[in-house]
């Protein structure tokens, strides 16, 4: 499966990854931007679940396990960069791709300081995120390959 992205003017192929193969957490506090969005990535097969608090992500997470999170900079109570933190010093392998105004554009860097994945300005395009859940994904795969090999190397012999 092949889908158009925007490379200059051109129009070039990539190869995407099947995204039923991977499970999406969505965290954003409003309620509407959230139900759109996890109905539109359910539409196109992904495994998308949401939660509208920092606080509710890590307690969702604590019993589902995610591939990816897609997190909003500014919520209500825990912040993006606040779940941030805590995810990934819970879940080191779990990627984050933060969502931003143009009001929190700061915010969203910083976060890529603090080991967010990427980011994406708000509204989003869908095949934009599409493409960004993709490319975390397969990070995510890398990596976890990596510390397994790694594993396999230091364990010791019987």
């Amino acid at each position: 499966m092949w889908f158009p992205i925007e490379a200059g003017r051109q129009l070039e192929k990539r190869e995407v990854t099947d995204v039923s193969e991977f499970r999406v957490l969505f965290v954003d506090d409003e309620v509407d931007f959230l139900e759109t969005i996890l109905k539109r990535m359910q539409k196109r097969g992904l495994t998308a679940h949401g939660v509208h608090s920092g606080e509710e992500a890590i307690a969702w997470l604590q019993q589902n396990p995610a591939d990816v999170v897609v997190l909003d900079v500014r919520m209500k109570g825990m912040d993006g960069i606040q779940t941030m933190r805590q995810l990934k010093s819970r879940y080191p392998t779990i990627e984050v791709i933060m969502l931003t105004g143009h009001a929190s554009l700061e915010i969203a860097r910083e976060g890529m300081k603090l080991g967010a994945f990427d980011y994406l300005m708000k509204p989003i395009n869908l095949d934009e995120l599409l493409y960004k859940l993709e490319d975390a994904y397969q990070k995510k795969n890398i990596q976890q390959q990596k510390n397994q090999k790694i594993e396999e190397v230091t364990k010791p012999s019987d």
